[in-house]
């Protein structure tokens, strides 16, 4: 079952956005996130806005979406132009999913040429698709590159077949290798998706799927605790006992076995999920997210942030191709956050970064809770008398508890 939308302010028909949008505009980074909504097989434990064949109903084809996203994209260039929000070229552009390799290569590098044609690109601009492992073949991956994609993420999420099938993963493990291989032969940079703490899965199962990753060389591993989502299957099974649950001390350890492999690896975290083997191998796009900077969300559900404007676009494939056809906003809601929400967000994903939170940004109730943070070892003493606030290891598995201390009621 998908998320449910947030609750929210009406969003206008025309798209049309305040004036407090476009200030300082020139000045953000801008990227486009494309949200393909088809899957093969719905995985059990995924409550994203993802749809098999059999779900959709009218209006809704596969066949027809990328042009319905072309029609977005043009839509989004004229509301953000009337808007008064500068023009700038795209630095990033993420195609996510669902399986957004399950559209041909031609449909995905239509729009990836749509979007240049709109927007421009900036010359360096970091271009990402995922993709399941059993999604490609060295043609469409050869195909993406040719046309402009740098980067592709591939949902590995483990090489252990019994944890594949918990979670209800079609691909093989040795799959992964060929994919791969296939990826650098087409001259893209390589990340690959790892979870954590799947029911049934050993501590030995999870450090064969991280050596299995780093065997293969990539240049980015993101690696995410399993979340059981009400409404999934996933959770379905665990209230039956058909499977066990999770446990958080599973979690921590899984945590730090992998932070250790990839660090001797030669990997660095730069976010407490993600890791990369040099700086130019950080998700740019997923940067931007947590700094911040602007961005529009194209497809059903997609979320797009442009100057402290956040909304969300209808989920039902069919009501977003409805609304495209019409060419009304796909908007189903819309918040524009106020200084102190922007505040809260602001500590809340820079403080997972590598890089840090300048202290000097704290309010005075958070900088009053460094001192506690330094003496219970959650952050580094000589990052914090810099005046950067720096996750310690062991800040980094409490980095929930790090932000209520930062920000108290």
């Amino acid at each position: 079952m998908p998320s449910v939308l947030p609750l929210s302010d009406p969003a206008p028909s025309d798209g049309q956005l305040p004036a407090s949008a476009a200030a300082g505009s020139p000045d953000r980074r801008f990227g486009l996130y494309v949200h393909i909504p088809f899957c093969a097989v719905r995985c059990g434990y995924c409550d994203f806005n993802t749809y098999t064949a059999a779900e959709l109903g009218g209006g809704a084809s596969q066949a027809n979406y990328a042009q319905t996203v072309c029609r977005e994209l043009d839509f989004g260039a004229s509301v953000l132009e009337s808007s008064g929000v500068a023009a700038r070229p795209l630095d990033t552009v993420f195609f996510g999913g669902g399986t957004p390799t399950l559209l041909p290569a031609a449909d995905l590098t239509g729009v990836l040429r749509a979007a240049r044609d709109i927007w421009g690109l900036e010359p360096t601009a970091e271009v990402t698709t995922e993709a399941n492992p059993d999604s490609v073949t060295p043609e469409s991956l050869a195909a993406l590159a040719d046309a402009g994609f740098t980067r592709i993420s591939f949902g590995m999420q483990s090489a252990v077949p019994h944890v594949l099938a918990v979670l209800d993963r079609t691909h093989a493990p040795e799959r992964v290798p060929l994919a791969v291989r296939w990826a650098r032969e087409a001259g893209l940079k390589v990340s690959l998706d790892l979870i954590y703490g799947t029911p049934g899965e050993g501590l030995e199962d999870w450090a064969s799927s991280v050596d299995a990753a780093l065997s293969l060389e990539p240049d980015h591993v993101s690696a995410y605790a399993l979340i059981i989502e009400e409404g999934t299957r996933l959770a379905v099974r665990i209230r039956r006992g058909e499977v066990p649950g999770i446990d958080d001390d599973d979690h921590a350890e899984k945590y730090e076995l992998a932070d250790s492999m990839l660090s001797a690896a030669g990997m660095s975290w730069y976010e407490v999920s993600n890791w990369a083997r040099t700086e130019q191998d950080h998700c740019r796009h997923n940067l931007a997210y947590w700094k911040g900077h602007d961005w529009w969300g194209a497809g059903p559900g997609a979320h797009s942030h442009i100057g402290g404007v956040r909304w969300w676009n209808v989920k039902h494939p069919s009501a977003y191709a409805q609304r495209m056809e019409a060419g009304s906003s796909p908007a189903a809601g819309r918040e524009t956050l106020d200084a102190d929400a922007r505040y809260v967000e602001d500590v809340l994903l820079r403080v997972r970064l590598a890089e840090g939170f300048p202290t000097a940004r704290l309010r005075p109730e958070g900088r009053q809770g460094v001192a506690g943070l330094i003496a219970d070892e959650l952050i580094e003493p000589a990052a914090a008398f810099r005046g950067v606030l720096v996750l310690s290891d062991r800040g980094r598995l409490l980095a929930d508890a790090v932000v209520r201390r930062l920000l108290p009621d």
